[in-house]
């Protein structure tokens, strides 16, 4: 009896452990991300991991800091998820001390760049934050008085598909004029569509242009080069940029240039002609197209096909442009999930948003927002196979 006993508990323990072991596993996500290595403290304000997923079976997990896209789970062709965004495995990698990236970011208060960090608005001239070629880029420093991306923004409200942060952003913030309350909702719905949507108010006249910053990669193996997926970008013209990848303020066609992609093409096609002065300058995709959509959300902006997976990430939007980024400046020194180093053109930006330096180009949509208004704009990511 004694035998049995001691074998009987001996059972017991091990049944025990067996269940704490399935519970750890249970805890992590769908991408293998473990939500305890995205709970600390910034400025005193929370941060945590939350994940959404659909009857589909698709994931998609989000941070508050910087209200970034940490990674993304849709079937392949042979029905088996892969993780499509590039990212890391902890809170503390998005750092901008330990890693100065946008992976996944909501930016704000202005995506993209502001030439000299210099703009005049109602006659006041407001000098910003130069971090990038003497630009302001995506609205303020890397260090110091942060941007968006590398701040904390508030759960406002999160379901099983939906997840809406906020972040209040003072007069004053990274010499931006107003108050502004800005809100980003992301919902995932049953048929594999990530919907963001960003709204902003403020309490005196101001700019914004808000945007996602992810890098897709839709092979699931963060190793290969993008170069080898198909593009097509639903847009005749592109805004030129200079030396410094600041917009001239011109606006020409596509056609018989490297830039066009009207019609679906190999990313890597023509990503090394330098002889091109807009290639050279941008040292592969770094531009912004200007959409033949015209604001209309049922409407393709953009589709990229992988030809290792099979899966396939149609772009929507109400914004005027979007920028097509091909991770030119990925070298190597940044290792991301599961141990995943990312080298150059290792992911892609599709970044939905007004034209880059709009405030100083009066003759392109406005991003002007004045009190009383209400800032709006849309991308979503449908993804298939």
């Amino acid at each position: 009896m004694k035998l049995i006993e001691k074998t009987a508990v001996l059972c017991s323990i091990l049944a025990m452990c067996a269940c704490g072991s399935q519970k750890e596993t249970a805890e992590l996500t769908l991408s293998g991300l473990n939500p305890d290595n995205f709970k600390t403290e910034v400025n005193g304000d929370s941060t945590a991991l939350v994940t959404l997923r659909n009857a589909s079976g698709m994931e998609v997990c989000i941070t508050n800091y910087g209200g970034r896209i940490v990674s993304i789970m849709v079937p392949d062709k042979n029905d088996v998820y892969q993780d499509v965004v590039l990212g890391f495995d902890s809170i503390q990698a998005y750092f901008p001390e330990n890693n100065k990236t946008d992976f996944g970011a909501a930016i704000g208060r202005y995506a993209n760049r502001i030439n000299l960090g210099k703009f005049v608005l109602d006659g006041d001239t407001i000098q910003l934050p130069q971090n990038n070629f003497n630009h302001c880029l995506h609205g303020g420093t890397d260090m110091g008085d942060l941007g968006w991306q590398y701040r904390v923004y508030k759960i406002e409200n999160s379901t099983d598909s939906t997840l809406t942060l906020s972040i209040d952003s003072p007069d004053g913030d990274n010499h931006f004029p107003g108050k502004v309350k800005a809100k980003v909702t992301y919902s995932l719905s049953s048929d594999n569509q990530l919907r963001i949507e960003y709204s902003a108010t403020t309490d005196k006249p101001t700019i914004i242009n808000m945007t996602n910053h992810s890098y897709f990669n839709l092979s699931g193996n963060p190793e290969i080069a993008v170069t080898d997926e198909t593009m097509w970008i639903n847009a005749d013209n592109f805004t030129p940029v200079d030396s410094t990848f600041m917009t001239t303020g011109e606006i020409v066609p596509v056609k018989d240039t490297p830039m066009d992609f009207t019609t679906e093409k190999l990313i890597g096609k023509d990503i090394e002609s330098v002889d091109y002065l807009q290639i050279k300058y941008g040292k592969g995709y770094d531009h912004n197209y200007v959409l033949n959509t015209r604001g209309d959300l049922t409407k393709v902006a953009a589709r990229v096909k992988d030809p290792h997976s099979g899966i396939i990430l149609e772009v929507f939007t109400n914004e005027p442009g979007v920028q097509f980024y091909t991770g030119n400046f990925l070298d190597g020194t940044v290792t991301g999930k599961k141990a995943k180093i990312y080298n150059k053109r290792h992911g892609l930006c599709l970044e939905t948003q007004h034209y880059p330096d709009s405030p100083n180009k009066p003759q392109w949509p406005s991003t002007v927002l004045r009190p009383g208004e209400t800032y709006n704009s849309i991308c979503i990511y449908k993804f298939s196979k």
